[in-house]
């Protein structure tokens, strides 16, 4: 399957396949050997018909088990254990979370006792933070230092609200990471052109980000519609939040410019299963 890279000289993935199970890495978090990141995607797995066939959600409408044997399949080629999962609630926020011991196997083998929580935080070794997406940007930290993770699920509001900078504030009050010691990725999603948005999202990305910065992230359309960065949104946010621009990596590829590699909600126009991210820092 040939795979289309926004920057084909240098992408910022490797595609990893093990035994048939096809997944991404990102090569800046890949050296340190204590952690473990992963971004499925759609080769793999045992569902069928709009969710081929590694289709990680509950609640689109697949088969449970199927979804069950594909989060095994996965967990068992990128090296972590399901059983530590904990899952996100993702509804557009910018709530974040810190996830403890206790919270081991929610949303996997114990019942979600929180909801609308889009991103996640932990420094308990073995813990698998898991969030989920079609074309939303996942955003993964590590802070090599205070050996401390984040994995938050950042949609156009969440992009505008601000949830990368709210990530890094969360790990610095919790754990006392500096952002100048963390390291940050913008996950595979949406590209640019891809993304076509209506003014009063425009709006609400201007009123974020000012209209300096924001005449960066949109061009009109032929249309006279929008399409918004959303890569750019975050790396700006990023950056504004402490982030140093040498520990910062881009995903180099589009959800919605590979729809048989993976899902999005674009491309397929809501037929579709969820691609996973996920994230942990190794016993």
């Amino acid at each position: 399957m040939q795979i289309i890279w926004k920057n084909p000289g240098r992408p910022g993935m490797t595609v990893h396949d093990i035994g048939g199970t096809v997944f991404l890495t990102f090569p800046m978090l890949d050296v340190f050997p204590e952690l473990m990141n992963c971004f499925s995607t759609r080769l793999g797995g045992v569902s069928e018909g709009i969710y081929r066939s590694m289709n990680l959600s509950y609640t689109r409408g697949d088969v449970p088990e199927r979804v069950t044997e594909n989060i095994r399949r996965l967990g068992k080629a990128a090296g972590f254990d399901p059983e530590n999962m904990v899952l996100s609630d993702q509804t557009h926020t910018v709530n974040v979370r810190i996830v403890t011991k206790d919270d081991r196997g929610k949303g996997f083998t114990l019942k979600k006792d929180y909801t609308d929580v889009d991103g996640m935080i932990t420094n308990v070794p073995d813990l698998v933070l898991a969030t989920f997406y079609a074309d939303c940007v996942p955003l993964f930290f590590y802070d090599p230092v205070k050996k401390a993770a984040g994995l938050s699920h950042a949609g156009w509001r969440g992009t505008v609200g601000g949830i990368g900078r709210v990530t890094v504030e969360k790990m610095q009050n919790a754990f006392g990471s500096r952002p100048e010691d963390i390291y940050a990725a913008i996950g595979p999603s949406i590209c640019q052109d891809c993304y076509e948005v209506s003014d009063d999202v425009i709006a609400e990305v201007i009123k974020a980000y000012g209209e300096k910065d924001a005449s960066s992230l949109y061009y009109t359309n032929e249309r006279g519609r929008f399409q918004l960065n959303l890569w750019e949104a975050n790396r700006l946010t990023l950056l504004k939040a402490g982030i140093r621009e040498e520990h910062l990596s881009l995903p180099g590829i589009c959800t919605c410019c590979n729809p048989e590699f993976l899902f999005s909600h674009r491309a397929s126009m809501g037929k579709r299963g969820n691609l996973g991210a996920f994230l942990s820092i190794r016993q």
